[in-house]
């Protein structure tokens, strides 16, 4: 079983995480994760200002491996989301050593992260041959997916396979024991039924047209050698599957961040401002969503200026009730951006069910810096 609570601010000028064990009603041990998605994309181990900041909390019994997925378009930031909880929950997240070095898999202490792009049924050829992109089901093997999620949920080692992106070929498998916490990420974690029912948490990560294309741009560019030009190909050639295999999968999640352009700014065009808005399904077994000074009132809020240092736009947060897919959600939302870290502190004072057990636990002191 999994306790979690997700939330989410914004923060400048760092990436960052926080590792900060509380104790919960029913005794578990659970880690806070503060992942700080940059608007401005960078590479691996680079850095960035105007930078999202998302706050996830779950707690695990000993009797079952639980089960975190992930989903998200290509170029949306799911690795590098999952490298910062894979850390946080344990340890440093690495490859599996002495195995494949184009290994997708990462490893820390407690937690295992699964590229689902492993369970490609085609490699890239094959799927030129048959005109199928990664995103349609063809394309993927969800019996294994999902016979290997259940085996490893019930403490079986298995030989997961290896979706090289380099060569764009299937690689020889690799040997996965079963650990406390398992992630699985990539494009497909909630489309099977099969797989979507063994999850204990689900995340969507919600990335407009907008930040999606200058977010892959980056990336493809930077560190896979695309030409601007093959990289708009792409997208435009993949959105219809998208919006049929991918998008869909959002009304399954129990939490769902969504990264938009500001409302702050006028006519805005350059996207170094964002709005992101964190979507959490109420009634979700041990899970508390978040809420901003009164749960279930519709709050909104300008922090006063003296307590909260501001560039221009400024920043507003929101919250209230509202309705997602046919499910009871509570919002939350921030759009703008605030300069300084160490001020952290009066957001957080108007923030319930974050599960710290005193004010200061969401501040710069406790912050580890990757």
């Amino acid at each position: 079983m999994a306790i979690c609570t997700v939330y989410t601010t914004q923060s400048l000028y760092s990436t960052h995480s926080i590792s900060t064990p509380t104790k919960t009603q029913l005794g578990y041990s659970p880690k806070q994760v503060v992942f700080y998605s940059t608007g401005k994309k960078t590479s691996k181990r680079g850095s960035s200002s105007n930078t999202s900041r998302y706050v996830i909390t779950c707690a695990a019994g000993d009797s079952q491996t639980v089960v975190i997925g992930l989903a998200a378009d290509s170029g949306c930031g799911k690795s590098t989301f999952m490298r910062r909880l894979t850390s946080v929950f344990g340890g440093a997240a690495e490859p599996p050593k002495g195995g494949n070095p184009d290994s997708n898999t990462l490893i820390s202490d407690t937690t295992t992260v699964i590229c689902l792009d492993d369970y490609h049924s085609l490699d890239r050829k094959g799927r030129k041959e048959k005109g199928v992109t990664a995103l349609d089901p063809r394309a993927n093997d969800f019996d294994l997916m999902y016979e290997q999620v259940k085996a490893l949920k019930d403490g079986i080692a298995v030989d997961k396979p290896i979706y090289n992106h380099v060569s764009g070929l299937l690689d020889p498998p690799e040997v996965i024991k079963p650990p406390k916490i398992l992630v699985i990420e990539g494009l497909h974690p909630m489309y099977d039924p099969r797989v979507r029912d063994l999850l204990d948490f689900s995340i969507y990560l919600d990335i407009s047209n907008e930040v999606k294309f200058a977010w892959k741009i980056q990336r493809d560019m930077a560190e896979r050698g695309h030409s601007l030009e093959s990289i708009k190909a792409s997208i435009e050639a993949r959105k219809p599957d998208f919006d049929a295999y991918i998008d869909p999968q959002k009304q399954y999640a129990d939490a769902v961040i969504e990264v938009l352009p500001t409302q702050l700014i006028p006519d805005d065009n350059e996207g170094k401002v964002l709005r992101v808005k964190l979507i959490m399904k109420e009634g979700v077994k041990y899970f508390n969503p978040v809420y901003l000074f009164d749960e279930g009132s519709t709050i909104s809020w300008i922090p006063c200026g003296r307590k909260l240092t501001c560039s221009y736009p400024g920043i507003k947060f929101a919250y209230g009730p509202d309705s997602y897919f046919g499910h009871e959600v509570s919002v939350l939302e921030m759009d703008g951006q605030f300069d300084r870290l160490d001020e952290l502190i009066y957001v957080e004072s108007h923030l319930s069910n974050i599960s710290t057990k005193f004010y200061g636990e969401v501040h710069p002191t406790n912050v580890e810096a990757f």
